[in-house]
């Protein structure tokens, strides 16, 4: 007999591809509810077919916090456990179960493991910890998008965290975000001293190649007293540098980047980004040195700040390319032959690999 009643909820606007691999991954909820936005495809009817009860909402001007409140809305009041899940995510099978054992009385919110992109294989890139699973009292959704559950209740909040239970996380490259900036500038004129949405959008100018507004707001955000994340205060540093890099004032950008690493010298990103930096100005020793204090590093806390380029085969790419022209040839192979093994299909790796080969042949 289950111990809580657990109800599913979401939002989706034209998702027709995704619903049955959504549904097979949620069926375990007593309860699925699905706000539709306004699909012209076939979403709805799929949805309702598989017994899911579906309410449609146009909502005008579009905003993700009224959608997700509206999706709430729909959930009944006696449900003990909610779970927000989009229709391109998917809960690995048996999440009910671990769920049941892992609440208790008192818990209000659960973190749980989310792998937000994945390669080919299936193997997680970008993993961390989401929260949208919570009680059905006292939470609301907040912001226009990048949109979080905020706790309304008087009394204290209780998260618990696990790795038991996971989601993956598969988007439909077509779909278009180009609402994204416009709900950012809202957002931050909204609550301009949210530092959170205010790190996004500086981010969000920086997508868009708008260099200045992006230095400014990533200023801004760096200058608001709740700002105090250090993980995120040194992506904003990193993303400065970026920017600057693309201005092509190389002193400002490589600035930037010292103070990122002294921001979070815990997190390989900014030693990385200062390597791929000094590679394209051709100072190799700085490369080197970079990516050796990155590999000192072994591990990192699961956060939306970690970049793939930081774990994958790029610090052992940089540091075989920096040793090869400082003409330590042993140990460039030595690194070569590890960003190969990561990367068995990639051509340029391989042909570095037999230059470097030739080099060693010939001493």
């Amino acid at each position: 007999m289950n111990k809580y009643k657990i109800c599913v909820y979401a939002i989706a606007k034209n998702e027709e591809k995704f619903v049955k691999r959504w549904y097979d991954s949620v069926k375990e909820a007593d309860e699925v509810y699905v706000l539709d936005t306004g699909s012209t495809d076939n979403t709805k009817e799929l949805l309702e077919e598989l017994g899911v009860n579906v309410k449609e909402i146009i909502i005008d001007p579009f905003r993700f916090d009224v959608a997700r409140n509206e999706s709430l809305n729909m959930i009944p009041l006696d449900t003990d456990i909610c779970v927000c899940c989009d229709l391109d995510e998917v809960f690995e099978q048996g999440w009910r179960e671990k769920l049941e054992n892992i609440w208790q009385k008192n818990t209000t919110r659960l973190m749980y493991n989310y792998n937000w992109k994945l390669d080919e294989n299936n193997i997680p890139l970008v993993n961390f910890y989401i929260e949208k699973i919570h009680a059905r009292q006292n939470y609301i959704w907040h912001h226009p998008v990048h949109e979080v559950l905020k706790y309304t209740g008087n009394d204290k909040e209780y998260k618990i965290t696990t790795d038991k239970i996971t989601v993956n996380h598969y988007p439909d490259p077509n779909k278009s975000r180009s609402n994204y900036l416009n709900l950012l500038e809202l957002s931050v004129k909204e609550d301009p001293l949210d530092d959170r949405n205010m790190h996004y959008l500086g981010r969000e100018y920086m997508y868009y190649e708008e260099w200045n507004k992006a230095i400014d707001t990533l200023i801004r955000h760096l200058s608001l007293e709740s700002a105090t994340w250090k993980d995120e205060r040194s992506a904003s540093m990193r993303f400065i540098a970026r920017c600057y890099q693309r201005l092509n004032r190389i002193r400002e950008a490589r600035m930037w980047l010292d103070l990122a690493i002294n921001e979070a010298p815990y997190l390989r990103e900014a030693y990385l980004e200062k390597a791929m930096l000094e590679y394209n100005e051709q100072n190799f020793k700085e490369v080197e040195k970079n990516c050796r204090k990155a590999l000192e590093i072994k591990s990192h806390n699961k956060s939306y700040i970690n970049e793939i380029f930081s774990w994958d085969n790029t610090v052992y790419d940089l540091l075989s390319v920096s040793l090869y022209y400082l003409e330590n040839y042993e140990e460039a192979y030595k690194y070569i032959k590890i960003a190969l093994d990561m990367a068995p299909n990639d051509e340029r790796i391989k042909n570095n690999m037999k230059l470097i080969e030739e080099k060693l042949n010939n001493n």
